[in-house]
C-alpha cells in the first residue's frame, strides 16, 4: 500500500467506531434508495395496472412502508452529516496538531529559508480540505459503489439489452473524468502554492506595518500584494476552467443516458419486450444511477482538493528535523555551566565559506565572557550553537564535559537562558509572558522574578497590573519595559548558562541603566556570555574573546588586550560599534 495512503488511513484509527457507524448508515441510505423504485414498480404493476377491491389498502400499506423508510433514511443521513463531519473535523485537528508539533521541532535553518505565511497556509487552508475528504470520501465511495452495483443488478433484471447500452457510456465518462481530473489536480496544486504566497505577503507586510508606514511604503506593498493576488487569480482561473469542463461533461453524459433510456425504452415497449410499469421502474433506477455518478464526481473533486492538501502536509511531515535527540540522549540535571568548544566549525547551508573555523574555547562555570569582533565574524552564531539552534558542521561542544549531542534538547535548552536585543513578546498579559519562563510558576514566583528584573514597579502602574494585555509583540510597552519583561522571564527560568546579545544597545540611558542592573543580578553565579556590539559594555568582563574571520584572534581582560595592542586595541581606537 502506498505510504501516503497508509499515513492518511492511520488517522482513522482513533475513530474506527464512528467510521463503522458512518459506513453502516451510508449502506442503509443506499439500500433504501434502491427500494424506492421497486416500491414504485410494485404500485404501478400490482395496484394501479390491475386494481382490485383491496387496491386502496395495498396503496396505503406501501405508502406507510415508504414513510417508514423515509424516516430511517433521514435518521441515517443525519448521523452521516453530523457525526461524519465531526469525524472529519477531528482528523483535521489531529493532522494540524501533528504538523504544528513537527514544525516546532525544526531547526532555525529550516525557518531561515521559509516564509511564515506559507507555513501558516499549510497548517490552516490545506488541512481544511483534507478534513472534508476524510469525512465525505469513505461515505461517498461506499454509497456510490453500493448504489451502482445495486442499480446494475436491478436494471439487468428488467432489460439486459437496454442496460448494456446504458453502461456503454461509462468507459467514455471514465476517460473524460480522468483527463480533466489530472488538469484539475495540477491547477489546484498551483492555486495552493499561490494562496500560500498571498498569505506570506500579508503576514510580512502586517508584521512590519510600522516600518511600512514610517517609509510611506504602502503603495509598494500594495503592488507586491496585487502581483501575488493576480498570480493566485490566474491559477484559480485554470482550476475553474477544468472544473467547469469536468462537471458539465458529467452532466452531459448523464442526460444522454436518460435520453437513451426514454428513446430505446419506448422502442422496447412498442416491441412488447418491456412493459410500462417496468419502464417506470427502469427510469427511477436510472434516476438513482445519477446519484452514484454524482457522488463519484463529488469524490473526484474532494480527492483533488484533499489529496493536494495532504501532499503538501506530507511534504512537510517527511522533512526530518535537522537537529533532534540522538537515540541514547540523556536528560541533564542542573549543570554547573562549564562550556568547551573543541575544534568547532560551522557553515550555513548554501553559503560558499564557513562562518566559524576550528574554534577552541574553554569557559569555566560562573565565568563572565564577552565576545567581540567585527560584524559578520560569527559572534551570534557561536552562541547559537550552544543550545543547538544550529548544528556544528565540525568538532563538538561540551557542557560539563558531556557532548551536547548526548543531551536531550529539552534539558539542554532548559539549562540555557537567552536575552536578545530584539525582544519577542507574545500576545497576552504581562503575567502570561513572564510565566513562559516556567509554565508551572506561581503568581508569587512571577512577581519575585519581575522584581529581580526591575519590572515590578512599571507593571503595577499599568492599567490592569500583571493582567494587562500588552498587544501584538508587546507594542503597548516601551523598549526598556519589553526588555525587562524578557529578563524577568529568564529569571523565572533560572538557567545555569546565560547568553546576552547586547540586550541594552537599543535603549535610552535611563532604561539602559535599569536593564543593566537587572542583567548583573541575573548573571551572578552563572556562566555568562555577552555578545558585545558596543565595546564600552565589556570593560568589566572577566575575559574578552576577540573573534575574526580566521577564528579567535586573542583573549584576556580589557587591560591585557589593550597592552597587547592587537585587534581589540584597534577596535577600541576607532570606537567600534559591532
Amino acid at each position: 500500500m502506498n505510504s501516503s495512503l497508509k499515513a492518511f488511513l492511520s488517522y482513522y484509527c482513533p475513530y474506527r467506531r464512528t467510521l463503522f457507524l458512518d459506513l453502516l448508515c451510508a449502506s442503509v441510505v443506499a439500500g433504501i434508495l434502491l427500494i424506492y423504485p421497486l416500491c414504485a414498480g410494485y404500485v404501478t404493476r400490482t395496484v394501479l395496472d390491475t386494481p382490485g377491491p383491496g387496491a386502496w389498502g395495498q396503496l396505503v400499506r406501501v405508502g406507510l412502508f415508504m414513510l417508514g423508510l423515509l424516516a430511517v433514511q433521514i435518521a441515517a443521513n443525519t448521523f452521516v452529516d453530523y457525526q461524519g463531519h465531526m469525524m472529519g473535523t477531528f482528523i483535521e485537528r489531529d493532522m494540524r496538531r501533528d504538523l504544528f508539533a513537527h514544525l516546532q521541532k525544526q531547526s532555525f535553518g529550516f525557518f531561515d529559508s521559509r516564509r511564515t505565511g506559507q507555513l501558516m497556509s499549510r497548517v490552516t487552508n490545506d488541512l481544511f480540505d483534507v478534513g472534508e475528504l476524510a469525512h465525505h470520501g469513505p461515505e461517498d465511495l461506499f454509497i456510490a459503489v453500493l448504489l451502482f452495483a445495486g442499480v446494475f443488478v436491478i436494471l439487468l433484471t428488467l432489460n439486459p439489452a437496454l442496460t448494456l447500452l446504458l453502461f456503454a457510456f461509462l468507459p467514455f465518462m471514465a476517460a473524460y473524468a480522468i483527463y480533466f481530473n489530472v488538469r484539475l489536480n495540477r491547477a489546484l496544486l498551483q492555486s495552493r502554492a499561490h494562496i500560500a504566497d498571498v498569505n506570506a505577503q500579508v503576514e510580512d507586510t502586517l508584521a512590519g506595518i510600522r516600518v511600512v508606514q514610517s517609509f510611506a511604503g504602502e503603495r509598494l506593498e500594495q503592488r507586491r500584494f496585487n502581483a501575488e493576488n493576480e498570480r493566485f487569480v490566474h491559477s484559480r482561473r485554470a482550476g475553474y476552467r477544468a472544473d467547469a469542463f469536468f462537471y458539465q461533461g458529467m452532466t452531459l453524459f448523464t442526460q444522454l443516458m436518460s435520453i437513451a433510456v426514454l428513446v430505446f425504452g419506448g422502442l422496447y415497449i412498442l416491441r412488447d419486450s418491456l412493459t410500462l410499469p417496468e419502464l417506470v421502474t427502469y427510469l427511477m433506477c436510472v434516476g438513482i444511477l445519477m446519484e452514484p455518478i454524482r457522488r463519484f464526481v463529488n469524490l473526484a473533486r474532494l480527492l483533488q482538493e484533499g489529496v493536494t492538501g495532504f501532499q503538501r502536509f506530507r511534504e512537510l511531515m517527511r522533512l526530518e528535523p535537522e537537529i533532534r535527540d540522538t537515540p541514547d540522549a540523556q536528560p541533564m540535571q542542573k549543570p554547573r555551566g562549564d562550556i568547551e568548544f573543541r575544534d568547532v566549525s560551522f557553515q550555513y547551508p548554501g553559503t560558499p565559506r564557513p562562518v566559524l573555523r576550528n574554534i577552541n574555547l574553554n569557559i569555566r562555570s560562573g565565568e563572565f565572557v564577552a565576545l567581540v569582533g567585527a560584524s559578520g565574524v560569527g559572534k551570534s552564531t557561536l552562541c547559537a550553537l550552544i543550545p543547538r539552534f544550529y548544528e556544528v558542521t565540525g568538532g563538538e561542544i561540551r557542557l560539563d564535559g558531556t557532548p551536547i549531542r548526548d543531551l536531550t534538547l529539552e534539558s539542554l535548552r532548559r539549562s540555557i537562558g537567552v536575552v536578545q536585543q530584539d525582544v519577542y513578546l507574545f500576545s497576552g498579559t504581562v503575567m502570561e509572558n513572564i510565566r513562559y519562563g516556567n509554565p508551572d510558576a506561581t503568581p508569587s514566583e512571577i512577581i519575585e522574578a519581575a522584581k529581580q528584573a526591575g519590572a515590578h514597579d512599571f507593571i503595577t502602574a499599568l492599567p490592569d497590573g500583571y493582567d494587562t494585555d500588552i498587544g501584538q509583540r508587546g507594542v503597548k510597552l516601551s523598549g526598556g519595559q519589553k526588555q525587562r519583561l524578557s529578563i524577568a522571564r529568564v529569571f523565572l527560568k533560572d538557567p545555569s548558562v546565560l547568553i546576552f546579545d547586547e540586550a541594552t544597545s537599543a535603549l535610552d540611558n535611563e532604561s539602559e541603566r535599569v536593564v543593566q542592573e537587572s542583567l548583573e543580578r541575573l548573571a551572578a553565579h552563572r556562566t555568562t556570555l555577552v555578545i558585545a556590539h558596543r565595546l564600552s559594555t565589556v570593560r568589566n568582563a572577566g575575559r574578552i574573546v576577540v573573534l575574526t574571520e580566521n577564528g579567535i584572534a586573542e583573549q584576556g581582560t580589557h587591560d591585557q588586550l589593550m597592552q597587547q595592542d592587537g585587534v581589540y586595541a584597534q577596535l577600541q581606537a576607532v570606537g567600534a560599534r559591532l
